[in-house]
């Protein structure tokens, strides 16, 4: 007997089921290895996903662009641990997704995106409250457009998020010390 389907189209009694067709929708499916790994024989490493909240509204490609060149800058920039930006598997989600804490217990990697316009860091802390309410994450690496100092905002950010919401942000410096160039 089929499950009964609620009102997104997901399976009730298989929510895994449910995941997994909301992440193929969402272009973070993946799971088929690539033509160039099953003709070299040799398996392709895994993409390393990062589930970012806090993208502005607009096309979905065109967000995720915006995070994958503060991914190449980062890179650029000296940070080693980014690798080759094109293989990060990038999912924006929405911080009211029903599919939160589900996803927030899968996932390791978290990031919120920081808007450099003045009603940025307002929307940023209430996507992160929403993400508390929600069973989201609590740790979340800090993406923006390239601020040149953390000074100001984006501590008050990080140290509101961490005394009101206990959530842990990571901030990165834009050049890594003793990076030179």
């Amino acid at each position: 007997m089929a499950a009964a389907e609620d009102g997104d189209g997901f399976g009730t009694l298989d929510q895994a089921a449910g995941l997994r067709r909301w992440a193929e929708r969402q272009g973070a499916g993946g799971g088929e290895p690539s033509v160039a790994a099953l003709s070299s024989g040799i398996p392709e490493a895994p993409r390393p996903t990062l589930m970012v909240v806090g993208l502005p509204g607009g096309a979905q490609r065109q967000r995720l662009e915006r995070v994958r060149r503060t991914l190449q800058r980062w890179q650029a920039g000296g940070h080693a641990w980014v690798g080759d930006p094109a293989r990060w598997q990038l999912v924006a989600l929405d911080e009211d997704s029903p599919h939160l804490h589900t996803l927030a217990c899968q996932q390791p990697r978290w990031a919120l995106w920081v808007e450099g316009d003045p009603d940025g860091f307002r929307r940023a802390y209430r996507c992160l409250r929403r993400l508390r309410e929600g069973g989201g994450p609590t740790r979340l690496l800090v993406l923006h457009p390239g601020f040149a100092s953390h000074a100001g905002l984006l501590d008050n950010l990080r140290q509101a998020a961490g005394a009101f919401l206990e959530i842990e942000l990571l901030l990165l410096a834009e050049r890594p010390k003793g990076h030179q160039g």
